[in-house]
């Protein structure tokens, strides 16, 4: 194929909306770069599996590497990989300190700067994180410290890279998430997670994939935190 067929990179691609967001980046025709710590091989040649933990140093720069090696550049970043840990502020200990940050910060910061300079030398690309509402809507029911520091610091460099970027042609998104209906939530908590959301129910995994498409396609945006969170942003 040629070199110039388009190219994303998608974290935490193993499962969830990482998963669905390598089926819906094939379907709009590019190759993906699926990346996560525990990841399969594919049968789709043009889907390229890299086992990597993003919280370790040089390991987001790796990725970047190998995709440009095997597929030539990167038109998409999309900062799936996360870690969300939901406890009292006071019982947050080091471990969850460096657990989330080295994942939601030095997971991001490593493999974007990485993939805005081949985006840069190649004449554009664009860059998607998943974010969290709660960095604007704080819960009550919902005390999460640890995501409001590092999503909404997500949510800043977002909007800091658009503009310091704009002019050379890469875009810099956010998706500010509810809470979505994933292997990450038991079944049976998802009645209390529901009513968290103003119109009654949890996300869905496509609702989020159609609205980092939606980013991916409409070129005039940029610099947007797009919240789908069924509300929880508007108020409660």
């Amino acid at each position: 194929m040629s070199s110039a067929q388009k190219v994303a990179i998608v974290t935490g691609a193993s499962q969830g909306i990482g998963a669905e967001l390598v089926t819906a980046y094939r379907k709009l025709g590019y190759r993906v770069v699926a990346v996560s710590r525990t990841i399969q091989e594919s049968d789709d040649p043009e889907v390229r599996t890299i086992p990597a933990d993003l919280s370790q140093p040089g390991a987001g720069a790796a990725v970047v590497e190998q995709a440009l090696a095997g597929f030539g550049r990167i038109d998409t970043l999309v900062n799936n990989a996360g870690i969300f840990v939901a406890k009292p502020f006071t019982e947050y200990t080091d471990e969850d300190y460096d657990a989330v940050t080295g994942v939601n910060l030095r997971g991001f910061f490593d493999i974007s700067r990485g993939a805005v300079a081949a985006m840069v030398e190649q004449g554009g690309g664009h860059v998607v994180s998943v974010s969290t509402t709660l960095v604007d809507h704080a819960l009550s029911q919902v005390p999460a410290a640890l995501a409001a520091l590092t999503k909404g610091g997500l949510n800043a460099v977002t909007k800091s890279l658009a503009i310091e970027y704009a002019a050379r042609n890469v875009r810099v998104n956010a998706v500010a998430l509810g809470i979505v209906k994933t292997p990450m939530h038991a079944p049976e908590t998802h009645d209390f997670l529901a009513e968290l959301h103003p119109i009654g129910r949890m996300g869905e995994v496509d609702e989020v994939v159609d609205a980092i498409v939606f980013l991916e396609n409409n070129r005039f945006v940029t610099g947007e935190i797009l919240h789908v969170d069924g509300g929880q942003s508007a108020g409660h």
